[in-house]
C-alpha cells in the first residue's frame, strides 16, 4: 500500500488486520516504518515483497512521483488501484499508458454505497426526467476541502447525464443571473463547514413530489472498505481500466 503512514492508509491497515480474506504485506512511505506490523519502503521500485495488487492512497501534488508509480507497476506487472485525486493531464497520460499493461482501477468515490447510487441514479434519471423532474445535487464537506464542487457530486450528475444522452448542462451559481431554472440543467451546489466527511443529495423535483437520493459519509472507513474490495476484485485482472462499477457489478 503506497501511502501507509497517512491518515487513509492508516485506516486501510486497521481494516484490513480484521479481514481474513486480505492481508497488507507492505507499506510504501517516505516518512518510514512507523508502528506498521508490516515492513515499509521509501518508494515501490526498492519493495522486494511479492503482492498481488498496489492501492495508492498518496498525494497527486507531486507529478513526477505519480508518473514514476505507473511505471513501476508496469515493470513489476502490478495491477493498481488509485484512489488519489486530483491528477494532471500529464499524470493522467501516465495512468491510461499504464492501463494498457496492468489492471488499473481509479474512481472518484471509492464507496460503496456511493457508486451503488451512481447505478441507482440512471435508472431513475431515465423515468423521471422524462416525466418533468428538475435535477438538483446539494453536496457538504469539511471547512478544509479546496474544490467545489466535490468530484462525487460531478460523478453523480454525470451518471443522471449518461442516462439522458449528455442533454443536460450543469450550473453552479444562480446569483449573477436573474432568470427561470431551465428544464435541462442540472444544479450543483456546495457547502463547506466543520468536519462534514462527505454528504450527497440529488433531488429530483416534479409536480407534486419531490424524490431524494441521498448519501452518507460518517468516517472515511467507508473509502478504505471500498479500496480493499476493490483490490480484491482487481488482483489478477488482465490489464484494462476499471471503476468501482465493475466491482459491485
Amino acid at each position: 500500500m503506497r501511502g501507509c503512514n497517512g491518515r487513509m492508509g492508516q485506516i486501510i491497515s486497521g481494516i484490513a488486520a480484521d479481514d481474513d480474506s486480505v492481508e497488507i504485506v507492505a507499506g510504501v512511505d517516505i516518512t518510514g516504518q512507523g508502528q506498521n506490523a508490516y515492513p515499509v519502503f521509501a518508494n515501490l521500485k526498492d519493495c522486494d515483497v511479492e503482492a498481488d495488487v498496489v492501492i495508492d492512497f498518496s498525494n497527486a501534488s507531486v507529478v513526477q512521483e505519480m508518473i514514476e508509480l505507473m511505471e513501476t507497476c508496469m515493470q513489476k506487472g502490478l495491477p493498481i488501484v488509485l484512489c488519489t485525486t486530483g491528477l494532471n493531464e500529464e499524470q493522467l497520460y501516465a495512468v491510461n499508458e499504464a492501463s494498457k499493461h496492468v489492471a488499473v482501477m481509479r474512481s472518484a468515490n471509492m464507496s460503496l454505497g456511493i457508486n451503488v447510487l451512481l447505478k441507482l441514479l440512471k435508472e431513475a434519471a431515465g423515468v423521471l426526467a422524462p416525466a418533468g423532474f428538475d435535477i438538483e445535487i446539494v453536496e457538504k464537506h469539511h471547512n478544509q476541502k479546496l474544490d467545489a464542487p466535490s468530484g462525487t457530486a460531478l460523478a453523480l450528475a454525470d451518471s443522471v447525464n449518461d442516462a439522458m444522452d449528455g442533454a443536460y448542462e450543469y450550473v453552479y451559481d444562480r446569483s449573477q443571473v436573474r432568470q427561470k431554472r431551465e428544464k435541462k440543467e442540472i444544479g450543483i451546489s456546495a457547502v463547506r463547514g466543520g468536519t462534514i466527511v462527505g454528504d450527497h443529495d440529488v433531488i429530483f423535483a416534479g409536480p407534486d413530489e419531490v424524490i431524494t437520493f441521498s448519501h452518507r459519509a460518517y468516517s472515511r472507513a467507508v473509502f478504505g472498505k471500498g479500496a480493499l474490495e476493490a483490490a480484491k476484485f482487481l488482483a489478477g485482472k488482465p490489464a484494462g481500466m476499471y471503476d468501482m462499477s465493475d466491482v459491485i457489478g
